[in-house]
């Protein structure tokens, strides 16, 4: 298994710390003890399974037990899940912004795209694009659709910066090159009297590598939490939290 320190080691932090919110999050604001009683009916109903299943009338009725307080035992969990789920959404956005992309390296190539307000009309619009330790490789490529131009840079300093010219607004965005963990906001939006909206610059995918195979932050990211969540709730007595 191999993971890049700066990339694996503090994501990995985050998740532990999240595992143990998660089980905070469940244990403070879930009916313990009714969750207790439907565990108890859903073992006694296996048993049931088990112990009839010679009585095909016994058996059904068990199995129909058994959906039944499944079911309840997933509706005990629906309201510690709902309060898990926004500021989940949040930091994983966030998280995203930071493990989901990388740096260009220096001389590497990426699109930098400009999207225009409608009714931009691009057949007949001359947008430029400049560059400051970003170098432009290409005219720029015009997709009147999607009302969106794009060019091909790569960058050529640590700190690159582009900025898009339509004759009736400019509007710049940074470029970030290099290695090292950083927060990336690859669309920078636009505002103005001009048709200008938006600024993007498509960075490489980051990922892992776990026994040799590329693994995405997410699936490294939910495992660690939920097998750190597990591994709490053994340690730490239901009292204690």
């Amino acid at each position: 298994m191999a993971i890049s320190t700066e990339y694996g080691l503090s994501l990995t932090a985050i998740a532990v710390l999240t595992g143990f919110a998660w089980l905070w999050i469940f244990r403070r604001f879930s009916d313990r003890t009714r969750i207790a009683l439907v565990k108890h009916q859903v073992r006694a109903q296996l048993y049931a399974l088990r112990l009839y299943s010679a009585e095909p009338s016994a058996v059904f009725r068990a199995q129909k037990q058994l959906l039944r307080w499944n079911a309840r035992y997933v509706a005990l969990l629906l309201g510690p899940a709902a309060l898990a789920v926004v500021p989940g959404v949040l930091l994983f956005t966030q998280l995203d912004h930071v493990y989901g992309r990388r740096a260009l390296l220096a001389g590497e190539s990426a699109i930098v795209s400009a999207g225009f307000a409608s009714p931009t009309d691009l057949r007949t619009f001359e947008p430029a694009l400049e560059g400051s330790g970003v170098a432009v490789e290409s005219p720029v490529v015009r997709l009147p659709d999607l009302r969106e131009a794009d060019w091909r840079v790569h960058v050529t300093a640590p700190a690159g910066r582009i900025t898009v010219r339509t004759g009736q607004d400019t509007a710049g965005a940074s470029v970030a090159s290099g290695p090292g963990l950083r927060y990336l906001a690859w669309r920078t939006s636009v505002s103005g009297p001009g048709p200008l909206r938006w600024i993007a610059v498509s960075y490489p995918k980051a990922n892992m590598e776990l026994w040799g195979y590329p693994v995405a932050w997410q699936v490294w990211f939910a495992g660690i939490s939920l097998a750190s969540a597990l591994a709490f709730g053994q340690l730490v007595p239901e009292h204690h939290l």
